[in-house]
């Protein structure tokens, strides 16, 4: 079964009502309608890909599955499996030993500082001393753009970012918001099997509707069309106030009919046509490089993100950086995208199957 066709088969309409100007979505709807749409992606596209394997599907409950072909056991539960064990989880979601472990291998990452949430001295004299929009991080556990403010300037903004990440960690990271486009490369055990162009969720204006009201149509619309327009809902968050702001933007700037603004930096919440297949645009360094990543972490599936302002040549040429090596890779990108889907789910079973693991 195509991409195209495991959304058919598991969209529902969200009964999401948005709020123009304030909380444009009601948390308490949004959660359980998004979270039950993802588990029937999920669900499909396992299901699809045991199929295409001959394995056999045992549903656990609570969203868990065996499959099973031979000596094959592969258990998972939407994007979360049983290829990489709780300590290799632990290493990816520790985000200074990563650009740590990165750095050793001789991988670029961002000019950083790791400092408590609270010392907002050193994190001042780091920000000044770089000179460029910051990114402001959880330095532990925090997946999905969780407590991550993005262009960040002056003291003021980088003391709200530095709280906000407190929230999930006592220690936080801030770092240079390196310059160029998001690209996401999954692999299992090494080999490459797909990579996304994953584009910033943006809005198109129309002349006459503020940046908030195009931010609640667009929330209407996913919420209408389900999984097959988005996997998630806008949230307006402190990434979206100082993305607007950069651009000298606010909430309620009206924007000029046609014109596209960038909402936010951080690309989670994007729509399925802001992701298009990469994998050709690729050279041969940066894909070496983020298999080489991806074995720092010593994760067997991982999806490896990079900035860079030309994946045709390699990072340190293009000024790029390794943003983070993901142990539990959403397939969303990959399946539901411009133009054809990668089907990773089955990718990863056929492969798993031939490895006899």
């Amino acid at each position: 079964m195509t991409p195209t066709a495991i959304t058919r088969r598991v969209i529902a309409p969200l009964s999401l009502y948005d709020k123009v100007g304030r909380r444009l979505v009601r948390r308490t709807h949004a959660s359980g309608a998004v979270a039950a749409q993802r588990a029937r992606f999920y669900r499909t596209a396992w299901a699809d890909a045991a199929a295409s394997v001959g394995a056999a599907v045992e549903d656990l409950g609570d969203g868990l599955l065996d499959m099973r072909h031979g000596d094959m056991l592969l258990r998972v539960r939407e994007n979360l499996t049983s290829l990489d064990d709780p300590v290799t989880m632990a290493v990816a979601g520790d985000k200074p030993l990563v650009y740590h472990l990165l750095a050793a291998r001789g991988l670029p990452v961002a000019r950083h500082i790791v400092c408590r949430y609270d010392d907002l001295e050193a994190a001042s004299m780091f920000a000044a001393g770089v000179g460029v929009p910051c990114v402001v991080k959880p330095a532990l556990d925090s997946a999905a753009g969780a407590g991550v403010t993005t262009c960040v300037v002056g003291e003021a903004h980088l003391a709200r970012a530095m709280a906000r990440a407190g929230a999930w960690s006592n220690d936080v990271v801030v770092e240079e918001q390196a310059a160029g486009d998001n690209y996401r490369l999954l692999y299992l055990d090494g080999e490459l099997l797909d990579a996304v162009l994953r584009g910033p969720p943006r809005v198109r204006g129309d002349g006459r509707s503020s940046i908030a009201q195009l931010v609640a149509a667009d929330n209407a619309d996913r919420a209408r069309r389900g999984i097959d327009a988005a996997q998630s809902l806008l949230r307006v968050d402190h990434d979206l106030r100082n993305t607007l702001r950069s651009q000298g933007f606010s909430l309620r700037s009206v924007p000029a009919a046609g014109n596209w603004v960038q909402i936010k930096t951080v690309v989670n919440d994007n729509r399925r046509e802001d992701n298009e297949a990469a994998t050709a645009r690729l050279c041969g360094s940066l894909v070496e490089a983020c298999a080489a990543a991806a074995a720092a972490v010593g994760a067997r599936l991982a999806g490896v993100d990079v900035i860079t302002r030309d994946p045709g040549v390699p990072l340190a040429e293009a000024g790029g950086v390794v943003l983070e090596v993901n142990t539990t890779p959403g397939h969303y990108y990959h399946y539901l995208r411009r133009g054809e889907g990668a089907p990773v789910a089955m990718m990863i079973l056929q492969r798993l199957v031939r490895g006899g693991s």
